[in-house]
């Protein structure tokens, strides 16, 4: 592992090696480079229907068939599919106004926007992108390369890399506070410790790290408190700790590992892919109900009316209400891996 010298987010020089690792696709020659396998749908008339009409829509990775399937929230049809690179695994949405897909496998970032007919970006010089942040204020988005052990800084808009900064471990699953001043990012899928980073700049800059009292997986901010939620990625538990002080406040209660935490409409969700439940909680922790949902339902991403869970065993979506009860399940592939929830 490489030394981290006085705990600060690692740059190159004017950042010009990383624009040689980095490679800005135009997406008409993209097409007709037959190798990458990513090849872009037509014009769909589905894209103009839900932007006038406001519906929101799922974006949800076919990990296995190399594109991404889009779910009208209203009733859970599929309207399109987006074609990408192939593994597209982890997606999430920036603003509504575009969304970025790791590739775990081929090394790839991609950007897509909502109701585009196309991917508008796609990076390299990743090892092993895992998951995605996003600033509320900026459109910057903050990827983890569990093999670089890097927190990569993205400018979305303009597809480029903007820094990164070396974690002590493999860092997987990240989030950012409500204010954007602070990131976490668990350093493996059963992790010692968490890294906690300095957003105050757009360029990260490691701060500390803290131990976990069992192994963890997902973290994740409470929206408008000053608490996060780590799970655990052997255990049934989940530890809620305040931001400020980095102490744990409670621990819950919780089906098997590893967990997945979203926040809807005032409520936490806990989704165990194992069991094939969501567990509902209160803000404060205590329990409201469990849902039952497909077995293999991991990731959970919440949205304007609801959320969703993909299957990655079963390929299929359910789509749950406001409270955590299921509306509707459909299956769309093979494998979905993550979803995203635009609001249009």
């Amino acid at each position: 592992m490489s030394d981290i010298r006085d705990g600060c987010g690692e740059r190159s020089a004017d950042l010009a090696p990383l624009s040689e690792r980095m490679r800005e696709v135009d997406r008409r020659a993209f097409l007709v480079t037959a190798a990458s396998g990513a090849l872009a749908l037509g014009a769909e008339p589905w894209a103009l229907a839900a932007r006038r009409d406001g519906v929101p829509v799922a974006y949800v990775t076919a990990d296995l068939e190399s594109h991404v399937v889009v779910l009208s929230l209203a009733g859970g049809s599929v309207l399109g599919r987006i074609r990408t690179a192939r593994g597209p695994r982890s997606i999430e949405s920036v603003h509504g106004r575009s969304a970025v897909i790791a590739h775990t496998e081929p090394g790839l970032v991609s950007v897509v926007e909502p109701f585009a007919r196309d991917v508008r970006f796609e990076l390299g010089g990743f090892s092993a992108p895992r998951y995605t942040a996003v600033h509320p204020a900026w459109s910057v988005a903050y990827v983890t390369d569990s093999m670089r052990q890097e927190v990569v800084a993205l400018d979305v808009d303009r597809g480029r890399v903007l820094s990164r900064t070396r974690v002590p471990g493999p860092a997987r699953h990240v989030t950012v506070g409500p204010d954007g001043s602070t990131l976490w990012t668990a350093l493996g899928s059963k992790a010692e410790r968490i890294a906690i980073l300095d957003l105050r700049d757009p360029r990260p800059r490691l701060e500390r790290t803290i131990a976990t009292p069992f192994p963890a997986h997902d973290v994740v901010f409470a929206p408008r408190d000053r608490h996060v939620w780590v799970t655990s990625g052997e255990g049934r538990r989940i530890a809620v700790y305040r931001a400020d002080t980095r102490e744990i406040v409670r621990i819950l209660s919780a089906d098997r590992a590893p967990q997945h935490v979203a926040f809807v409409g005032g409520l936490a969700l806990v989704s165990s892919g194992d069991d094939g439940l969501v567990r509902v909680h209160r803000l404060n922790g205590d329990p409201v109900r469990r849902t039952e949902v497909p077995v293999g339902s991991y990731n959970i991403a919440i949205g304007n009316g609801g959320a969703v869970t993909p299957s990655l065993s079963q390929g299929t979506v359910a789509l749950l209400d406001e409270r955590g009860r299921v509306r509707v399940v459909r299956r769309i592939a093979r494998a979905a891996h993550d979803a995203c929830i635009v609001d249009v």
